[in-house]
């Protein structure tokens, strides 16, 4: 490793969370000492297998980031939250892991990979309401920002994305490619779309998003592109308006109560009632409708509420997530002195990954996607400045200019939270907005 700080290398590569929202790692690793580093390889979300092949496939990079990060933060316990059921995967981190780092097992549920979950199996404690890890001496990182992690300290940037392009595609499949590469260009990798009109979820069929536009760029956070038809029900739900999903909910909620009963925040002991959120649809602003939102502020948004729980199809999920958006604007925050204990009932209330999927209507597409290594330049890339959580990247090319691989064309400046950017291919940079787009030579 370079004569500098892993501080710095990170910071200098531009890590982020790989399997969230994309928090600056380097910001993330600030606090020093943190006595339990646990590596989330937890993946849960349905057709998504990126983290699955990754360790399979690149275990000993990720042991290295496993290793590089403990020393760094002082760690005394290192622990992989990984499922029971991916022995191969196991195997493979166990090459290279000595006896410190212990595996924690888990079921094959949803939401296994939430880090509030994942902590409390890992190691028996309950995370604050609207804490975060570090406030209970723990730290969480997914296994792609532990190999990201490997290459920054030898010197090597974030670049290269590994993303699963599954669903209704020829040839389901895990690979890197280029960040910036157009979600079209993916999907022709997997062998293109088995079906005319399509569209996609783009990170998962549960917290993902539903995107149209296939010009739309892989970023540091993209987990994978499940391809499905537009008339599939999952595309249909999400093509839904805002006031259609309010007023449906407000006239067809008869308060079963099943939403609450399998919310996995609420089965950890957290105060957060969908089916009490979905109340507040009944009045039209004052001080009742915000009593009953004020249950929506520990909300993951896991969609389990939504997608699995109601009877109805109705959308509690976004109800909360409306919800929760308005009352963090007016500056109303959860209550983190407020007891926490997990539900007696909750191993009985897990959702099982499998009964989830055909539940979502994607038993069909429940196919392996095997990491492929392939040789891609894509003729174009469009790297967006801000692909994480913070501000966005300041430029720092401009157009007619020669760029190479891993070189920095997005900076950050002062204590901003943000993180830098770097061309994913050699090329001329042809624009300069909220991208840098670079053709490849």
């Amino acid at each position: 490793m370079p004569d500098r700080s892993l501080y710095d290398l990170i910071r200098d590569a531009g890590v982020v969370g790989a399997g969230g929202a994309g928090f600056p790692t380097h910001i993330k690793f600030a606090r020093s000492p943190v006595e339990t580093l646990i590596a989330n390889g937890a993946e849960c979300e349905p057709l998504i297998h990126k983290d699955k092949e990754l360790m399979k496939r690149f275990g000993a990079q990720v042991i290295s980031g496993l290793a590089l990060t403990s020393e760094w933060l002082s760690s005394k316990n290192l622990i992989i939250g990984i499922k029971a059921k991916n022995r191969a995967e196991v195997d493979s981190l166990k090459t290279s892991a000595d006896g410190r780092v212990k595996f924690c097992l888990m079921k094959d549920i949803y939401p296994a990979g939430d880090e509030f979950i994942l902590v409390y199996e890992a190691t028996g404690k309950l995370i604050p309401p609207g804490g975060i890890p570090l406030e209970i001496g723990c730290v969480v990182v997914n296994v792609e920002t532990l190999y990201n992690i490997s290459h920054a300290a030898e010197g090597v940037p974030v670049t290269e994305k590994i993303i699963t392009i599954s669903g209704a595609v020829k040839t389901p499949a895990t690979f890197m490619v280029p960040i910036g590469t157009a979600y079209a260009d993916c999907i022709v990798l997997a062998g293109g779309a088995t079906v005319g009109n399509y569209a996609v979820l783009s990170g998962g069929a549960m917290m993902g998003e539903l995107v149209t536009d296939m010009s739309t760029p892989v970023t540091k956070t993209t987990a994978g592109l499940i391809v499905l038809p537009v008339e599939h029900q999952q595309v249909v739900r999400r093509s839904l308006p805002p006031k259609a999903v309010k007023r449906i909910g407000a006239s067809c909620c008869d308060q079963c109560y099943r939403c609450t009963e399998l919310c996995p925040r609420w089965l950890l002991g957290y105060q957060i009632v969908p089916h009490e959120v979905m109340r507040s649809l009944l009045f039209a602003g004052g001080e009742r409708q915000k009593f009953f939102s004020n249950y929506s502020l520990l909300c993951i948004e896991c969609n389990i509420c939504s997608l699995y729980a109601c009877p109805e199809d109705l959308d509690p999920k976004n109800i909360c997530t409306w919800s929760k958006r308005e009352l963090f604007a007016s500056g109303v925050r959860p209550d983190k002195s407020r007891a926490v204990k997990a539900n007696p009932m909750r191993d009985g209330r897990q959702v099982p990954t499998k009964l989830l999927t055909r539940r979502l209507g994607l038993a069909p597409y429940d196919r392996d996607a095997p990491y492929t290594e392939i040789e891609f330049a894509p003729e174009r890339v469009r790297i967006p400045l801000k692909q994480h959580a913070g501000s966005a990247a300041v430029p720092v090319v401009q157009v007619g200019q020669a760029v190479t691989k891993g070189q920095l064309v997005g900076d950050i400046y002062g204590d901003n939270l943000g993180a830098k950017v770097h061309a994913s291919i050699s090329g001329i940079v042809e624009a300069v907005d909220s991208f840098i787009t670079i053709r490849r030579k």
